[in-house]
């Protein structure tokens, strides 16, 4: 078991690769009453296309089938998982995005059962014909009720116009079509190749002690018997630079037009830091200029065009990367234009080595203070963790950052051939 030392942070993992691959990491805070624990493959909404592990040919499943899979290992053929973890006094959950799937649990006793329990009902997968079946009815109602949500709606149609071909535009449930073509064999040969110990990441935060936590882990682990496991061969579809379509929207009865304005990133050449670095210049690039201190906020607010409903977000990941900003307006084509009017002035503009030291200030209390959160310290640790990022790495490069780099950033940030707008217009009355 190695230890891993932040001085900066005053914190401690503990590391251990298991024999199958698995990676381990805890991280004991004695002083919490709570333990939360996440098991995390690196497996998304994505991963359609690949070699099934065995195979040589590549095969493509149906949409929304990482996300099916996530619903049915939860249920076993004599037990709902679920009541397990309720038995012992945890609350469970799960969820898929569009790299990895995750399931967590969050208790105050039986921490060790809760570990075992959570190892176990992800390692010991069954599926049924009938289940399968039972499922697409359920997973089927979510998908209707995500289609009736304006905001969900909003978001995906940006990726869609952002995106052509790659499969970041499909919704992660996929579609009602979609998850009828889903059988037992696909999702047997999802998780056999998916789910093997050396595509995954268990993270355990809490009170608890690392030692005899490794070993309840390492005897676990030795009980099973697992495959060799080779390389995982994904594949994703070639996808211009420029976004998919310039414009689109659609109707849904709301009172108040939603407007988006997405810009399609360029990840193709950044790998482990690169992509932090981007990522969090992206992040304070945004907040500087569009949080309700920034420097366009209040102009859009007081012209009308915006309300409390204003956001914006960068995603980063492997393959993919998207920033969009945008909300509710009365004037949703004004304030499109006006949005991509300033994207596109915000290169003729320097940030002051003052304002810089601001927005890292600001960036590392926002960091600091997500730290206090177990949940957030175990999401991101697995997530940087697949990206070849450090999560405690995370404030020594927000303290490398400079306004020279910003600058640079932005630079090159914005053109024309990657924004894309999307809005949810109300129906016309009939």
């Amino acid at each position: 078991m190695e230890e891993l030392v932040y001085q900066q942070l005053n914190e401690k993992v503990y590391k251990e690769k298991m024999d199958n691959g698995l990676q381990v990491f805890l991280l004991s805070k004695p002083e919490m009453a709570k333990t939360y624990g996440i098991f995390t493959t690196n497996y998304g909404s994505i991963d359609q296309t690949f070699t099934p592990i065995g195979k040589d040919k590549e095969i493509t499943v149906p949409e929304g089938i990482a996300h099916f899979l996530e619903h049915k290992l939860f249920e076993k053929e004599d037990r709902d998982v679920f009541q397990d973890f309720t038995k012992l006094g945890a609350s469970a959950n799960a969820f898929t995005s569009f790299t990895k799937t995750a399931y967590l649990f969050s208790a105050t006793s039986h921490i060790e059962k809760n570990v075992n329990t959570l190892i176990d009902f992800v390692q010991d997968p069954f599926f049924s014909k009938e289940s399968v079946e039972k499922e697409k009815g359920i997973i089927g109602q979510e998908i209707r009720m995500y289609d009736d949500q304006p905001d969900w709606r909003a978001f995906f149609g940006t990726i869609q116009s952002l995106y052509e071909k790659h499969p970041v535009k499909v919704d992660i449930a996929g579609t009602v079509e979609s998850i009828q073509e889903i059988t037992k064999d696909d999702l047997y040969t999802c998780y056999e190749t998916f789910y093997h110990p050396s595509n995954m990441v268990l993270f355990i935060a809490g009170n608890f002690e690392p030692e005899s936590m490794m070993k309840l882990i390492r005897d676990n682990q030795s009980r099973k018997t697992f495959k060799a496991a080779p390389e995982i061969k994904r594949s994703y579809p070639d996808e211009s630079a420029a976004a998919a379509k310039a414009e689109d929207s659609i109707t849904m009865p709301v009172t108040t037009a939603k407007t988006m304005v997405g810009v399609k990133e360029d990840v193709s050449s950044l790998t482990g830091e690169e992509l932090l670095r981007s990522e969090l210049l992206s992040g304070m690039i945004l907040d500087f200029y569009f949080s309700k201190s920034g420097e366009y906020y209040e102009e859009l607010y007081n012209a009308d065009l915006i309300d409390d409903s204003f956001q914006f977000e960068t995603e980063l990941d492997r393959q993919f990367g998207f920033t969009i900003i945008g909300g509710d307006s009365r004037k949703p084509d004004e304030l499109a234009k006006r949005i991509k009017d300033i994207l596109h002035t915000l290169k003729e503009k320097k940030i002051s080595k003052e304002d810089f030291t601001r927005m890292k200030r600001k960036k590392i209390g926002q960091f600091m203070r997500a730290l206090n959160s177990m949940e957030f310290i175990a999401n991101q640790f697995t997530h940087y963790h697949t990206l070849g990022v450090d999560l405690f790495d995370v404030l020594p490069v927000i303290e490398s950052l400079t306004a020279e780099e910003a600058d640079q950033y932005v630079e090159n940030w914005i053109k024309e051939e990657r924004i894309t707008v999307f809005q949810v217009k109300p129906q016309a009355n009939e």
